[in-house]
């Protein structure tokens, strides 16, 4: 079975570099790492793998320095990786993003099955797994939290969902993404290290994968940051003096006060 990963760059942590002027992440000057929910994905892949046999394909869209977080999903278990780098994708949105991964993956052209993380943990939207199974005309399941059986044409999994979870059966090839209830991701072995270390990544840029720039980047994003900012959090404290029933009916009269204020009445 042939598997593609999709794995992103997110920043390490919560303080991170905006452009001004677009509003969007400057990635070239943030610390970055493998998305967290894309390990998950990739250690269900490289389990397959191992039990079944096949093949797997991680592939990134990103700027030039997402090629080393490639070289660590090489060193987990992926046999493949591609990156997809041109400053025509810069910006893009959830939509235009999932059109550029559809663009890669339709050149990669094999495989039965397509394994994303639920979510990335700088968009938190979720989207990008549905979108990019709708751009390649294929069925999903999304939160997937445990896989039950594989075979050529079908897979059947666990989707998770508020009160329990579905059984659910997906003809393939399909899309699924998955949860961090699915595995304990692992760490790279040595000898992937030293493999990872010699692989080649292929780079591919618009023109590699044929694309219509006026769909991908800033370009193809039909939503766009109108701002991005800090939260200021200020808090103020008082102590209230006086009896407890003074103080209950000092509490409640202030309550009512920033209920009206805000407009609750």
């Amino acid at each position: 079975m042939n598997i593609i990963v999709c794995v992103k760059q997110v920043p390490a942590s919560a303080t991170v570099a905006i452009n001004r002027d677009t509003h969007t992440m400057i990635r070239e000057e943030n610390n970055s790492m493998i998305n967290p929910f894309d390990l998950y994905a990739l250690e269900e892949a490289v389990r397959h793998k191992e039990t079944h046999g096949g093949k797997i394909t991680a592939i990134s869209m990103g700027i030039p320095q997402t090629e080393d977080l490639l070289r660590e999903v090489v060193a987990i278990g992926a046999d493949h990786a591609v990156l997809l780098s041109d400053i025509a994708f810069a910006g893009a949105d959830t939509l235009a993003t999932a059109y550029t991964l559809a663009s890669g993956i339709q050149k990669i052209n094999v495989y039965d099955l397509i394994i994303c993380g639920r979510q990335s943990t700088d968009g938190d939207t979720a989207q990008v797994g549905p979108s990019l199974a709708e751009k390649l005309g294929i069925s999903h399941v999304t939160c997937v939290s445990k896989i039950d059986e594989i075979s050529k044409d079908c897979i059947r999994c666990h989707r998770l969902v508020e009160d329990g979870y579905e059984v659910i059966e997906m003809r393939l090839p399909g899309l699924i993404t998955v949860v961090k209830e699915i595995n304990e991701p692992r760490l790279p072995s040595l000898f992937g290290l030293r493999r990872a270390a010699k692989a080649e990544i292929p780079v591919w840029s618009a023109a590699d994968i044929n694309i219509d720039l006026k769909l991908c980047g800033i370009s193809g994003s039909p939503t766009y940051v109108i701002d991005t900012f800090t939260p200021d959090y200020h808090v103020e404290n008082e102590i209230l003096i006086g009896s407890p029933e003074e103080q209950a009916k000092t509490a409640v009269e202030k309550l009512s006060e920033i209920l009206y204020t805000v407009g609750a009445f």
